[in-house]
């Protein structure tokens, strides 16, 4: 199956590209958000290949999998005038928890026959307004990086990106009283100046803009993963915390609650909960060690990548009947 879709989330598209098809990937001379191409910091296979839109024009598609409103018309553009949903079977696919009047905010492919919305999370799909249109969950899947985990340093871990532009969002108002418990280096994009930021000595809240090659590793050697995070969709990083083998301490938000299972860390509203939960794995490493192990089972037998390509091939096959 050749199956078109946009560069538009490196860790997502690197689990789904894993599959058995041929992925269609469109490419522009200045690589920005339409024509990302083949990502240059996440290994993909050959399958993926760049296609410019003179290219898709006369290209045998079999799939459209969109991810932002405006890739629809797009597509039709690129396509040669064959309209997703009608002329070529495509699906929706929604990364984000909605946003603006919660719980009332309407999803802008509501009410369509054309297409099927897929979430990532239960909890994407129950707080947005999907209207009549037919909605599926597939939950993520990651590529196992392996059971790195070593804790050595007495650090808790931080992956989010623009903590400072995003603020309550990313929990970042929460993180000077959580670096009391224990010191934060927080990775991500844009974290430039965030301890000046928060007022906060540099040995109490680092920063740094790591690539994706070096990053779980950096994660591996922190005691514990912090989660701070109070409305997004759940962060795949969390999920890579785990496989990797890492504790977590999480917010009690959006789908956390469900990633994070008893004894594979410490999920909870009261941000001070999380502080003395972080303060015990500083103190115990083998405890911290023994919940990261099953953080990491629990990561292995939900959001494996097995159980998430076969749940695509499901979705897709739907798709095209």
């Amino acid at each position: 199956m050749n199956i078109l879709l946009w560069h538009v989330h490196g860790s997502w598209t690197t689990a789904f590209v894993q599959g058995p098809h041929t992925y269609l990937v469109p490419v522009l001379p200045d690589r920005g958000p339409d024509g990302r191409g083949r990502a240059r910091t996440f290994p993909w296979p050959a399958s993926v290949r760049e296609a410019t839109p003179d290219e898709l024009r006369d290209a045998e598609v079999d799939l459209v999998v969109l991810q932002r409103p405006h890739e629809i018309e797009l597509a039709e553009r690129w396509l040669g005038g064959r309209r997703p949903g009608r002329d070529v079977p495509a699906v929706y696919l929604e990364h984000n928890a909605p946003d603006g009047d919660i719980p009332n905010t309407r999803h802008p492919f509501a009410d369509r026959d054309d297409l099927t919305l897929v979430h990532v999370t239960h909890f994407n799909r129950l707080f947005w307004d999907n209207g009549g249109t037919r909605t599926e969950v597939v939950e993520h899947g990651v590529v196992d990086p392996g059971h790195r985990y070593t804790g050595r340093l007495a650090r808790a871990a931080v992956v989010v990106n623009e903590p400072v532009r995003r603020g309550r969002h990313t929990g970042t108002d929460l993180l000077p009283a959580l670096a009391e418990a224990a010191p934060l280096d927080v990775f991500g994009m844009r974290t430039e100046g965030l301890a000046a930021h928060l007022g906060l000595p540099e040995e109490r809240c680092r920063s740094a803009d790591l690539p994706q090659s070096e990053l779980h590793a950096a994660m591996a050697e922190r005691r514990l993963y912090l989660h701070p995070v109070r409305w997004t969709s759940l962060g795949l990083s969390l999920l890579e915390a785990m496989h990797l083998g890492m504790p977590v301490v999480a917010l009690a938000t959006t789908e956390a609650v469900e990633a994070v299972p008893p004894g594979a860390g410490v999920v909870s509203t009261r941000p001070r909960v999380l502080a003395e939960a972080a303060r015990r794995y500083l103190a115990e490493p083998d405890a911290a060690a023994e919940d990261g192990a099953r953080a990491r089972q629990a990561a292995l037998g939900r959001y494996g990548l097995k159980r998430f390509l076969n749940d695509w091939e499901r979705v897709m096959t739907e798709v095209r009947s």
